[in-house]
């Protein structure tokens, strides 16, 4: 570590310090006065979201628990009850008549950190509200934070690119408010595209998952906004050294609210070192990269790259029975540079760029029947379009690509709730889905476009069981699929069972059955100026069919006084992949074939909270196998995200609204395929696929955050965070290629080097 970073944060400690001098005794979101009081005596509560939302009360730790409690209840007119000595429920007696609520009931709260919980379905739930604090991350960024789950990781650091169980990122489904989004990063994958701080939730699941969900074999990432109409006007604005964005929540009356959100980077007109260690991450190996130079011609680019994104959300109480939503993103990301020469005494200057834009918006009708039966009616589209217009100077060719979807669907579904004890839900969807490509050159002249479309019908039908004490849960459904144009008639189950005994350990099966018709591909690695490589295409059966995955895991959690023990193992199989989906920098680039990955593994966590101190470690362990009949002799060889084990040691503290983190991420190295050094007719001849791996990778990431009031009304959050603290040089990927006096060359991505950020924050 240099002498200037030492100083920097020496500095920031020292101004962290001092902000403490005026922390005081307030108000309290009852969120997290529920967290302090299972820290303080081990007890655990279970709740709906929207029972405890946007309350604040007095809270005294040094009285005993009963106290607290009725004086929660007499600040709340809550009821709090006591199923046992551990679990307590929170009921608000008063609630709408006509308000059915989940029965998703947190088993475990702070799951990593405050604003983590996991369920008893098994699925993960992240909360930005109430998010604390993790290693290298300032703001609770979504797609950044689920990586710190065991079982997910980006082999490649991105959010573009996630990897959960094995998968590759086309096999997540992401959703934003129940919309499928084709585009899910900006700055090209470091940066989730999704504000988070109007965000209300996010549910993720990688097995069991709900029968409600098509597509996504791998994962679902769903995320959710607020659908709560507030009495008060709420805003915020902040920026870090990337971006700087603002986010309302504007009652209208007493049964309307509208929910704005923007973003956008000033990276186009101010070079931060945060932005400098971005470019050089995302646009090493690109065409931006490759500045050439040719005896005494010369070739010099000027880039100019920017982001935004924006939120909208209206909601309207038409009645106690009926309400109207309507939504609308959109997500952007462009880049442009110029390409200046002075080739044979001649100056010429042309204009590259690549553009990547998703717009999606929907609208909902929800109907409240009684108390106990409920419809939601919703229709929505997502637009994705990705275009590239590419100049090459020194060979005189221009290359534009296309890559187009649009998605709409309509969903109606209907949920009963039979007893305290069960629901029951079944639905109908319907999705069109077409996809276009378009590839034109000038020199030769060559043009290609392609368009797919596909309708599906879905239905399904689900139904959920709690015992009263909580100790079992029972949530089984299935789902049909149907697909016209290719004559497939799918049935896909789904499970997810947990049971708890001796006190304190719960048992978890989970499993299902999942498809999906959309994936991505890459044909060349210089697709999209080599940028955003990957583009969107429709099964069809012939040379990409539908995607078809089976999975099923089994893993024991012991709890008690907040010290967590959990170990899963898990198989998962998914058939249908082909090689262009997968990225082969080897023998297999240019083959096309089909073929299936097969997953075993085991994920294993262990975590301690203290009053103020938080420790967890995890590890993973999974062996991941491609088999190709048509490749290696119908051998099976390490898969492209083979990392067999992976690790993840974190600390956070939080005193008096300061909150800090330290954490080391360390797996084992990305295979890749050695050339054997011999070239036959201008290829290059390699050993066997994948039989070697890259070094160890290993980065150490701190952050730190500090809440202080300005004014009545008014507070604010400052935030300081170095990722990768020790600047280790990781390499990412390596392949090789021919130069132009047919050598081989080896080409070696790097990981972000050692990259500080910065931010502030104002809550009104």
């Amino acid at each position: 570590m240099n002498k200037s970073l030492k100083n920097a944060l020496l500095l920031i400690f020292f101004f962290f310090g001092c902000l403490t001098v005026f922390s005081q005794n307030k108000k309290q979101p009852l969120a997290l006065v529920l967290d302090l009081i299972e820290q303080q005596f081990k007890v655990s509560f279970s709740y709906a979201d929207s029972t405890i939302k946007d309350l604040d009360v007095f809270f005294d730790g040094e009285k005993k628990l009963d106290i607290i409690i009725t004086s929660l209840e007499q600040q709340t007119q809550l009821k709090f009850n006591k199923l046992n000595k551990q679990f307590i429920t929170i009921v608000n007696p008063e609630a709408d008549a006509f308000a059915i609520q989940e029965l998703e009931e947190v088993f475990i709260s702070n799951y990593l950190t405050t604003g983590i919980n996991k369920k008893l379905t098994g699925s993960i739930t992240i909360k930005p509200e109430q998010f604390g604090i993790l290693p290298g991350l300032i703001e609770p960024d979504v797609l950044q934070t689920i990586q710190a789950l065991p079982g997910v990781i980006s082999v490649d650091e991105t959010v573009s690119n996630i990897n959960i169980r094995g998968g590759t990122h086309d096999q997540n489904l992401i959703l934003w408010e129940d919309i499928k989004m084709y585009q899910s990063g900006h700055f090209f994958g470091l940066i989730s595209a999704f504000n988070p701080y109007l965000t209300n939730k996010v549910n993720v699941s990688k097995n069991g998952t709900s029968a409600q969900y098509g597509d996504g074999v791998s994962s679902v990432i769903d995320m959710q906004l607020s659908n709560t109409i507030q009495s008060d006007f709420k805003a915020g604005a902040g920026f870090n050294l990337v971006h700087a964005d603002m986010y309302t929540k504007t009652p209208i009356g007493k049964h309307a609210e509208l929910q704005l959100s923007a973003r956008r980077s000033f990276t186009d007109f101010v070079t931060a070192p945060t932005y400098k260690q971005y470019f050089k991450r995302i646009f090493q190996d690109s065409d931006l990269d490759n500045n050439q130079e040719i005896e005494n011609n010369t070739i010099s680019k000027n880039e100019k790259f920017y982001f935004y994104d924006f939120t909208g959300k209206f909601l309207l109480n038409i009645s106690k029975k009926d309400k109207l939503q309507i939504r609308f993103l959109t997500i952007h990301n462009n880049l442009d540079y110029e390409e200046q020469s002075t080739i044979n005494n001649i100056n010429e200057s042309l204009n590259s760029n690549l553009t990547q834009r998703n717009m999606a918006g929907g609208i909902s009708y929800s109907r409240n029947w009684n108390s106990k039966l409920a419809s939601t009616a919703q229709v929505y589209f997502s637009k994705y379009n990705l275009d590239a217009k590419n100049f090459d100077i020194i060979n005189n060719q221009r290359l534009i690509q296309e890559n187009k979807v649009f998605d709409s669907a309509i969903k109606l579904d209907t949920k009963w709730r039979i007893n305290e004890n069960a629901n029951f839900q079944i639905g109908y969807q319907f999705f069109e889905v077409g996809i276009s490509n378009l590839e034109d050159v000038n020199n030769p002249e060559f043009r290609s476009y392609i368009k797919e479309v596909i309708r599906s019908h879905a239905t399904f039908t689900e139904a959920q069981l709690v015992s009263n004490n909580l100790n079992t849960n029972v949530k089984a459904g299935i789902r049909f699929n149907y697909f016209p144009k290719l004559d497939t008639f799918l049935a896909e189950p789904r499970i997810s069972f947990s049971q708890r005994f001796a006190n304190y350990f719960r048992l978890e099966l989970l499993g299902e059955f999942k498809s999906q018709t959309t994936s991505q591909i890459i044909d060349l690695q210089n697709d999209f100026l080599g940028i955003e490589k990957r583009r969107w295409v429709l099964a069809n059966n012939t040379d990409i069919p539908i995607i078809k995955s089976k999975q099923a895991s089994l893993g024991i959690n012991y709890n008690k006084n907040k010290f967590l023990i959990s170990i899963e193992a898990y198989y998962k199989k998914a058939d249908g992949i082909t090689t262009r989906s997968q990225g082969f920098q080897n023998q297999f680039q240019y083959i096309k074939a089909i073929g299936s990955y097969q997953v075993k593994g085991v994920d294993f966590l262990i975590h301690k909270q203290f009053t103020k101190f938080n420790t967890w470690l995890s590890y993973s362990y999974s062996k991941n196998d491609y088999t190709f009949e048509s490749l290696n002799n119908a051998n099976a060889f390490p898969n492209n995200a083979d990392i067999t084990h992976a690790v993840n040691f974190s600390n956070t503290y939080t005193q008096n609204k300061f909150k800090f983190a330290l954490g080391v991420n360390w797996h084992s190295g990305k295979p890749y395929t050695k050339p054997d050094k011999t070239i036959t007719s201008s290829n290059i001849n390699y050993n066997s696929p994948n039989s070697s791996n890259l070094k160890d990778y290993l980065r150490v990431d701190f952050s730190a955050t500090k809440d202080f009031k300005i004014s009545e009304g008014i507070n604010a959050e400052i935030g300081a965070s170095v990722w990768n603290l020790l600047n280790t040089k990781n390499t990412i990927n390596r392949y090789y290629v021919l130069d132009t006096d047919e050598n081989i060359s080896k080409v070696e991505n790097q990981s972000l080097g050692i990259t500080p950020n910065l931010s502030l924050r104002v809550y009104f």
